[in-house]
């Protein structure tokens, strides 16, 4: 089968955007379809003028099929595979998809993303403040508690076959378990957990999530001595 297209991104990056990678890769691969990953090193690749031109935004993961016609957003792009089944199987179950991608990217990823930015990335050292950190963090633990409360009413989050939420709740759980979430939150929140495990360990895309490396403290700001 010839490639659909073209996928720059790096699945390798661990903190990075590698959860939207990985998603859009298994859902290739559930799919049955082929993409093709262009040789990319980040700070690199996407700074020449040849990127530029193709993707003003410069940022990954974007797309383009073999037509020309060009993506952005990790979940845009995996739903670029309309008769994969992984939208569910009525207009109702296409809604909670896309209620749930929603949910996990705004209500997860997004409080991942700003306590790895506040901690370890852009705000200045003397910018840190102790009470967004917390904020941020409660944030994320009620939007985790609500996830558990709705894990186990189905084998998966909609229904008894895997979906793109899945695909997408699954990227999403395994990033902020290498940032934000400990061993001790994890605890909290063992229907979560037990659901990442069911998803990732399908045989389709088992590889492609890989190793949990998950992390034994939250990502936090080094202690002065």
């Amino acid at each position: 089968m010839a490639p659909i297209g073209s996928l720059w991104g790096d699945p390798r990056q661990r903190q990075t955007k590698c959860a939207n990678t990985i998603q859009i890769l298994s859902t290739a691969a559930i799919a049955g379809l082929e993409v093709d990953l262009p040789p990319f090193e980040f700070g690199v690749t996407n700074k020449s003028p040849e990127f530029i031109d193709k993707f003003p935004f410069a940022k990954i993961p974007v797309f383009e099929d073999k037509d020309g016609f060009v993506l952005l957003e990790g979940a845009s792009i995996a739903r670029y595979a309309p008769e994969s089944g992984l939208l569910g199987k009525s207009i109702k179950d296409a809604a909670l998809v896309d209620q749930w991608i929603h949910f996990a990217e705004h209500e997860i990823h997004t409080f991942t993303d700003l306590i790895w930015m506040l901690v370890d990335r852009f705000a200045p050292e003397k910018a840190y403040s102790e009470s967004i950190y917390k904020s941020v963090f409660e944030r994320q633990e009620r939007s985790l508690k609500f996830l558990e409360q709705n894990i186990g009413i189905h084998e998966f989050i909609i229904g008894d076959e895997i979906t793109l939420a899945d695909i997408i709740l699954a990227g999403v759980i395994q990033r902020a378990a290498r940032i934000t979430l400990g061993a001790a939150e994890r605890a909290l929140y063992s229907k979560v957990f037990a659901y990442y495990e069911k998803v990732v360990a399908d045989p389709r895309i088992k590889d492609i999530f890989g190793a949990a490396d998950f992390v034994e403290m939250p990502i936090a700001p080094e202690k002065a001595e």
